[in-house]
């Protein structure tokens, strides 16, 4: 693995390579949140065939925190997502987003075009707002009694400590990571979400959304996304099976896999089923542009 970091106008951005020799088509991905950070394991065995990068966004993990809070806003990583492509040199690429990072790359594809993009990978994606939101009530209403009321009452109070921030982490147990205990990458990752960016730009949980992408929705724009798309999501994801395969009848090229026993983690609740998925839709694509 190799690291630099990209110096923009607003402060460095940490990114990382694997496989930099390998002759495939590199693969960026583009991590969740806001304001989480990259987490390469299983991803980064995908430099079998191909680089793979990935990078923090301004804000996130081990890139510079913005000098005005006022940066964090879709508009701007999809600007700052352009300018890490071009200075990587990512001129034909795979992109591949988590969560949020789906919603991201594929608002830079509606806003910049598809040009030199092979593909995209989108898993556990958050595509709107008013979809998820939905889908993480239905979660929500699952839960044992003691805990949908502590989420009502902190809703209620704008109180999100205590028994509303318990509920917060019995949800994640059942709808965010299911394995047990949880791996200790997984755990140091969510300890080090910048929590000024997550709150800014969506709210004080998954469930309870209060920031400035309340509103976000590119379902109705999906037609438009014309390049192959792999959508992939756990059968017990915080992005319902329902919904990411609604997503997937939107797009013009798209095929969806639901991994079983996992949820939105499901890259690293269930890696050997992941990577096959992945990998395959890489090589037929790869496979489909090469023929005449």
């Amino acid at each position: 693995m190799k690291e630099i970091y990209i110096r923009t106008e607003n402060g460095r951005i940490w990114c990382s390579v694997y496989g930099e020799d390998r002759d495939g088509t590199p693969l960026l991905v583009v991590h969740g949140g806001p304001g989480f950070l990259s987490m390469p394991q299983t991803v980064s065995d995908l430099s079998a065939d191909r680089p793979v990068y990935f990078y923090d966004q301004l804000g996130c993990g081990r890139s510079d925190r913005a000098a005005d809070p006022g940066y964090y806003t879709l508009e701007n990583y999809v600007k700052e997502l352009d300018f890490i492509r071009g200075e990587l040199g990512l001129y034909d690429v795979f992109l591949a987003g988590f969560s949020w990072g789906s919603g991201l790359i594929c608002s830079y594809v509606l806003d910049r075009g598809a040009e030199g993009i092979r593909g995209l990978i989108l898993s556990g994606p958050l595509l709107s707002s008013p979809h998820w939101e939905k889908d993480q009530r239905r979660n929500v209403a699952t839960m044992p009694e003691v805990f949908v009321g502590a989420i009502e009452e902190g809703e209620r109070k704008g109180d999100y400590d205590g028994p509303y921030n318990e509920a917060v982490m019995e949800y994640y147990r059942r709808f965010f990571c299911r394995l047990d205990p949880w791996p200790e990458h997984f755990r140091e990752s969510l300890d080090a979400i910048n929590m000024d960016v997550y709150l800014s730009m969506w709210g004080p949980s998954e469930f309870t959304v209060t920031g400035t992408l309340k509103n976000f929705d590119l379902y109705p724009r999906l037609t438009e996304v014309r390049v192959p798309v792999l959508l992939t999501c756990g059968d017990n994801d915080e992005a319902g099976v329902k919904t990411v395969k609604d997503f997937q009848t939107a797009f013009p090229d798209a095929r969806m896999a639901v991994i079983p026993g996992s949820s939105h983690m499901h890259h690293i609740e269930r890696p050997g089923i992941y990577l096959a998925v992945v990998n395959s839709f890489l090589d037929d694509t790869e496979r489909r542009s090469a023929d005449p």
